[in-house]
C-alpha cells in the first residue's frame, strides 16, 4: 500500500518538541514493544544467547462488502477477503538484546500477512502488487543491536514507533486490524535507531531511515524519526513519534513526483485499574505534491480502546475510530471514516487465544464496493474469529 504525509505546522513542531521533551522510545527492548503489548512467553529454546519466540495465527472474516474501496484499495489491512479463512501468520523471532554488549534481531512473517507488510525492494515487492506475485514470507525485522547501559542502537530492519498497535497478533487485543495502523502510519523502517533511557520516567529515541516501508530506498532521500516515552506515574504513559522526509508519491507504480512527508503520533495509555485499561492514539499526516491540484495532501484520525479483563481467561475490547482521508491519498477517496468493533477473548491456558469480533464501518461517502464487485454503499459490517497460540 502506498505511503504518505505532510510538513506539521510549526506550531504543531514547537508542540512535539515539548511532547518529546518529556516522551517514549524504545528501550533495549525488541521494538515491537508497545504500551498495550503483554510480556512475551518464556523462549522455547535458546541458540548462541538467541531466544526462539513466536506465534501462530489464524482466522476467518465475513464482510458484507468486497472488502475494496471504490477506488480498488483494500478497505482492510489483513483480513480484506469477502469471505475467507486465513493462515495470516507463523511469526518466529530470534532474539539477543543486553543490556550491555552486541546483540541482535531476526524476525520472519510466514503466512498471508507477509505480503501486506513487506517493504519495497525486499523480494521481488519493489516491481510491485501488479506483477500478480504473492509473498508469504517476510523478514520483517532483522538488525544489529548493541547496548550500553542506558543506551542502545540497532542498524538494519525494524519495526515503527508509531502506533498503537503492531503487526504481530499477539501484541494486539482485537483481530482486525484499525484504520489508523493500515492507513495513516507505515509499518516497518530500514536505518539506524538509537534509544536512551533518561531516567525511569523518561525515554528518548532518534534515528534516521530509508522512509516509510522501504529496505531499498526509492528516492536516496532519508527520513528522521524523533520520538519518546514519559511515564509520569505507574498508570500514565505517553507516546509520541515524529517522522519526517521527502517520499515519492507512490511506489507503485513509481512516481516522478518527491515531495515532504511528515507524521505526528501520540498515543496514550491510561490504566483505570488491575481489570480496565484505556489507550487514545492520534494521527496527523501530509504529504507534498500529492493532492488532485499537485498540492499538499492530509490525513488524520483518532482511535480510542477501553479493555476490561473480566478475569484470567475472558476480555472484552471495545475500540471506536474516526479517520479523515481529506484528499483520498490514503484510501483513494476522500471520505471521513469511521468504525466500532466489539472483540471477546477467551484465554483457556497461557499459550491460547480464541477471539470473536463484530465490526462496523461507515463512510460519509459510497465508498464500500459491494460484494458483487459493482455497486457501492457507505457501510460495511464484519464478524470475525482468530486462534492464536503463543511459544
Amino acid at each position: 500500500m502506498d505511503l504518505k504525509t505532510r510538513k506539521l505546522r510549526s506550531a504543531s513542531l514547537i508542540a512535539f518538541g515539548l511532547l518529546t521533551g518529556a516522551a517514549y522510545a524504545q528501550t533495549p527492548t525488541p521494538p515491537e514493544a508497545k504500551p498495550a503489548e503483554p510480556a512475551p512467553p518464556p523462549p522455547i529454546f535458546s541458540i548462541w544467547g538467541f531466544d526462539l519466540t513466536g506465534h501462530l495465527d489464524v482466522g476467518y472474516t465475513h464482510l458484507t462488502g468486497s472488502g475494496k474501496f471504490v477506488s480498488g484499495v483494500n478497505d482492510r489491512v489483513f483480513d480484506f477477503k469477502h469471505n475467507e479463512a486465513f493462515f495470516h501468520a507463523l511469526d518466529l523471532t530470534f532474539t539477543n538484546t543486553p543490556e550491555n554488549g552486541w546483540g541482535g534481531l531476526v524476525d520472519l512473517t510466514i503466512g498471508k500477512d507477509a505480503d501486506t507488510i513487506a517493504a519495497y525492494g525486499t523480494i521481488s515487492k519493489s516491481k510491485g502488487p501488479a506483477n500478480g506475485a504473492n509473498h508469504y514470507v517476510d523478514p520483517t525485522q532483522f538488525y544489529i543491536y548493541y547496548g550500553a547501559g542506558p543506551l542502545s542502537i540497532i542498524a538494519g530492519k525494524y519495526v515503527t514507533n508509531a502506533g498503537a498497535e503492531v503487526i504481530k497478533s499477539d501484541g494486539d487485543v482485537n483481530y482486525s486490524r484499525s484504520i489508523l495502523f493500515g492507513y495513516a502510519i507505515p509499518f516497518t523502517h530500514t536505518g539506524v535507531r538509537a534509544t536512551y533511557k533518561v531516567n525511569d520516567m523518561l525515554t528518548v529515541l532518534g534515528g534516521v531511515n530509508q522512509g516509510w516501508d522501504a529496505f531499498e530506498d526509492p528516492n536516496h532521500d532519508k527520513t528522521i524519526e524523533l520520538g519518546g516515552t514519559f511515564t509520569p506515574t505507574k498508570t500514565m504513559s505517553f507516546v509520541a513519534s515524529y517522522y519526517g522526509g521527502k517520499e515519492r508519491v507512490t511506489n507503485y507504480p513509481k512516481s516522478d513526483a518527491n515531495g515532504m512527508r511528515n507524521l505526528f503520533d501520540l498515543v496514550g495509555t491510561f490504566t483505570a485499574s488491575d481489570q480496565l485499561t484505556f489507550i487514545l492514539n492520534y494521527d496527523y499526516g501530509t504529504q507534498d505534491h500529492a493532492a488532485a491540484n499537485g498540492s499538499k495532501a492530509k490525513w488524520d484520525g483518532i482511535a480510542g480502546y477501553a479493555t476490561y479483563q473480566i478475569n484470567d481467561q475472558w476480555r472484552v475490547v471495545l475500540r471506536g475510530e474516526y479517520f479523515n482521508d481529506h484528499d483520498g491519498y490514503r484510501t483513494g477517496v476522500a471520505q471521513k471514516w469511521k468504525e466500532a468493533t466489539l472483540t471477546l477473548a477467551y484465554l483457556p491456558a497461557k499459550e491460547w487465544e480464541i477471539r470473536a469480533e463484530v465490526r462496523a464501518d461507515k463512510s460519509d461517502q459510497s465508498a464500500f464496493l459491494k460484494s458483487d464487485g459493482v455497486t457501492s454503499t457507505s457501510t460495511q459490517r464484519s464478524f470475525g474469529l482468530e486462534a492464536l497460540y503463543k511459544f
